[in-house]
């Protein structure tokens, strides 16, 4: 099925008005230097020796990708129209038949307005569906409110019998669809813009539920997600200017979460800080609190990312700023969390 009248993917990707673009869109790097979306390009290599997969999106094919996998596989792509909650449904009554789904949209629709169809008719049946929910955060700032997705990581990791997984860059994205090739029940992966900056320069292995640390340090772990992996690690290249030794930790797997990774950060550490670019009730942060509440670690924590408010309309680039979650901004909410950490010694 296809409804070229309908496509809205040159409005949603910022190139239907001169008004709408921002060259500095990634934490303020040259998207011209960072690879595109390699979501559809890879599914479509993974579908040569896998007659499984199938794509579905939701009119977003060019802004997904999707287009890529339609013109190698155009028998086993399917664009639904803007029909999300329906094509969910679709794509659980595939899964049952023996295919394994991927079922594409942006963040903000495939998590908050298809939650009822995700949980009853994906997670509840066990069903291997893949939703991916593209452009999350705040990365489509220009269109505000209805198409942010700030709450998605704590509504999707509430959701029994439902993987929760965030892409760090175009080879993490790699791994993680190979991963989820072999991985049993419904899986939601969250993506960012589809130009996010490299942290890893080869696809890495990765492992379910494992975390991935991505560099050492000895005084402060900061835990990120996504998106913000990479400002992270900008954030440690200056604390460490200062004399402060950072380990990062890429908390990809969010559901279920590595409390291992957690807890000996938190040993080694002394103090951790949380980095998402979502709100902070419910997400990332809240779910390392929790297992630091639980076995009763005592250090200095902090959660950081959108605090409990709507963002406003902007360039992502700059509510990165606002926000601080770019590397300065990290690197300065990291010092208040060492000081406060000094201060209890």
């Amino acid at each position: 099925m296809t409804t070229q009248a309908q496509d809205q993917s040159e409005i949603f990707n910022g190139t239907a008005s001169a008004g709408l673009k921002d060259a500095r869109s990634v934490d303020g790097t040259d998207t011209r230097a960072i690879p595109a979306f390699v979501f559809g390009e890879e599914l479509a290599e993974l579908a040569e020796g896998d007659p499984r997969i199938v794509v579905l999106t939701a009119d977003l094919g060019r802004s997904n990708r999707a287009l890529d996998f339609a013109a190698r596989h155009p028998g086993r792509f399917v664009n639904v129209g803007i029909a999300e909650k329906n094509m969910i449904t679709i794509a659980a009554g595939m899964a049952s038949c023996g295919y394994l789904p991927f079922a594409a949209t942006f963040g903000s629709f495939a998590a908050l307005l298809c939650a009822e169809q995700i949980r009853t008719d994906c997670a509840y049946p066990d069903l291997p569906v893949r939703i991916v929910g593209h452009h999350s955060g705040m990365s489509m700032g220009f269109y505000g409110t209805s198409h942010h997705s700030l709450e998605d990581l704590g509504m999707m990791r509430t959701i029994a019998g439902l993987t929760v997984v965030c892409a760090t860059d175009a080879n993490h994205l790699r791994a993680l669809l190979r991963l989820s090739l072999h991985h049993p029940g419904a899986m939601y992966l969250r993506l960012g813009r589809g130009r996010d900056p490299e942290v890893y320069d080869a696809v890495p292995d990765l492992v379910a539920g494992r975390a991935q640390t991505v560099r050492d340090g000895t005084d402060l772990t900061i835990i990120a997600t996504g998106s913000e992996v990479h400002p992270a690690l900008g954030a440690a290249e200056l604390l460490a200017e200062q004399g402060f030794s950072t380990r990062v930790v890429d908390m990809w797997t969010i559901s279920p979460l590595d409390r291992d990774a957690v807890l000996d950060a938190a040993n080694a550490t002394g103090a951790i800080l949380t980095v998402e670019e979502g709100n902070i009730t419910g997400g990332l942060g809240t779910a390392v609190a929790e297992v630091l509440f639980e076995a009763g670690a005592h250090i200095a924590f902090r959660r950081h990312g959108v605090p409990d408010e709507h963002v406003p309309v902007g360039p992502p680039a700059g509510l990165y700023a606002h926000y601080r979650l770019d590397a300065p901004g990290i690197a300065a909410v990291a010092r208040e969390l060492l000081t406060n950490k000094g201060n209890r010694a």
